[in-house]
């Protein structure tokens, strides 16, 4: 395999891989299956980018990077296949790769430990931190008053 292939095949993996622990997994995910599937490719590849993604989510911090190394270096293998046995062409393996991309560009990383505190004393109704939250609506009802006797 030339160097240029073998550097897209690179760029690939560690694409697909980064996009793992994001919330656009489920979007790439689709995007590879189909991708997959209209090679022939059987269902076991895709049952190996779940067990991928789960290495990933579960490793803990001493890991992590380990576990980046190894997942990103079989997929790397993976797509290097694809093209040095012929099922795949490189413009089919650039095309992927590129709406990958734009959808690593946009997602947001899973990894990490999120710690909220919450204060201001006692509160009646739901509590939500995000980034980005649209067309969401909340019917929050009041505690009955305390009685005074």
């Amino acid at each position: 395999m030339d160097s240029e292939l073998a550097a897209l095949a690179a760029s690939g993996a560690t694409t697909l891989v980064s996009l793992m622990v994001t919330d656009s997994w489920t979007h790439a995910r689709e995007l590879v299956a189909r991708f997959l599937a209209r090679i022939g490719s059987d269902d076991i590849t895709i049952a190996d980018m779940a067990d991928a993604r789960t290495r990933l989510l579960t490793a803990d911090a001493a890991e992590d990077e380990q576990a980046i190394n190894a997942v990103t270096a079989q997929w790397q293998v993976r797509l290097q296949q694809l093209v040095e046995t012929e099922s795949v062409t490189s413009s089919e393996l650039r095309l992927l790769l590129t709406s990958l991309q734009q959808l690593a560009a946009t997602s947001v990383r899973h990894i990490g430990t999120v710690h909220n505190d919450i204060t201001g004393g006692v509160q009646h109704g739901p509590i939500i931190q995000s980034g980005r939250i649209t067309g969401l609506t909340f019917h929050a009802h009041q505690p009955p008053a305390p009685e005074q006797g």
